[in-house]
């Protein structure tokens, strides 16, 4: 007996039709459509290893799910031809030339460029003013490029610089302040391969920029094929190497117990919040005296 199989047809350009002059087109959209499998899998995996970790273990488990899960929205959006603009090209004024500029993968970085950094910045022992910076510097940097895309001039240049040098002092930090302190509390060797890792797909970004939203040099698709290898790398590949490096971390002793009393180490075995209210003066109210 025959077996027919339904063939797989992507009409999500058909309803969604692209414009412009250097548009997505459907294999682009096959290719971020297996991206928004990655990412929802991804989450779905993170979500049932949840429920296997302590309750005081999770920290990685929440950041990640979030990260995975913005991803998974992100790219579903860019696959479906959603969520981006029509900009003219700098580099072809003369000629009005136009370009899709996809902003969710933009919204999606500022999710999931600050995920990275706390799950370097919490067990290195980072203090909070820190982690802080650096996550302020990777919205600066994200957003500035974001700005250099939607400028159809030469002047976008300018706004890339801007990013490129919030990068510069965000990797500067992750590679000289993280480390420091990692060494600290005794993760330094865990610490350089995250960050090691991690910074080492930040280099590649600028290049990917420069060459799609930025330069123009290649097309929609061939830019979308840059960006979600890397973003894959990032936030997947990350996520689990982190919590397989975590499973020889004591999360007492590195103070990222998070329990239901707050972010104190469990060595403490008191908590503030466990102490019995006072009890009420015998006989009146706090506060009156006896006639």
């Amino acid at each position: 007996m025959a077996i027919h199989l339904l063939p797989r047809v992507n009409d999500a350009l058909k309803i969604n039709p692209p414009a412009g002059d250097n548009f997505l087109t459907v294999n682009g959209s096959n290719w971020l459509w297996t991206v928004t499998a990655i990412f929802t899998l991804s989450f779905i995996l993170l979500a049932a290893h949840t429920h296997f970790a302590r309750l005081h273990e999770r920290i990685f488990h929440y950041l990640f799910l979030i990260a995975t899960l913005v991803g998974a929205i992100a790219y579903f959006a860019c696959a479906s031809d959603l969520g981006w603009s029509l900009i003219l090209q700098a580099n072809s004024l003369s000629r009005g030339l136009t370009r899709q500029i996809f902003f969710a993968k933009y919204i999606y970085w500022v999710v999931s460029f600050p995920v990275s950094i706390l799950a370097l910045g919490l067990p290195a022992g980072l203090s909070w003013a820190t982690i802080a910076y650096q996550i302020f510097l990777a919205w600066t940097w994200i957003i500035s490029w974001l700005v250099s895309a939607y400028t159809p001039t030469n002047y976008k240049w300018g706004f890339f610089a801007f990013g490129l040098a919030a990068q510069i002092l965000l990797q500067t930090s992750t590679l000289t302040t993280g480390r420091r302190s990692a060494s600290r509390v005794g993760v330094a060797r865990d610490y350089t391969v995250l960050a090691g890792w991690l910074n080492l797909l930040w280099l590649i970004y600028p290049i990917a920029f420069g060459l799609s939203d930025g330069g123009n040099r290649i097309g929609v698709v061939g830019g979308f094929v840059f960006f979600g290898v890397l973003d894959v790398l990032m936030v997947p590949v990350l996520a689990a190497a982190t919590l397989v490096l975590a499973r020889n971390w004591d999360y007492s002793k590195l103070n990222i117990a998070f329990t239901q009393y707050g972010r104190v180490a469990r060595s403490e075995g008191t908590f503030p919040e466990k102490a019995p209210a006072a009890a009420a003066p015998v006989g009146g109210v706090v506060g009156e005296h006896a006639a």
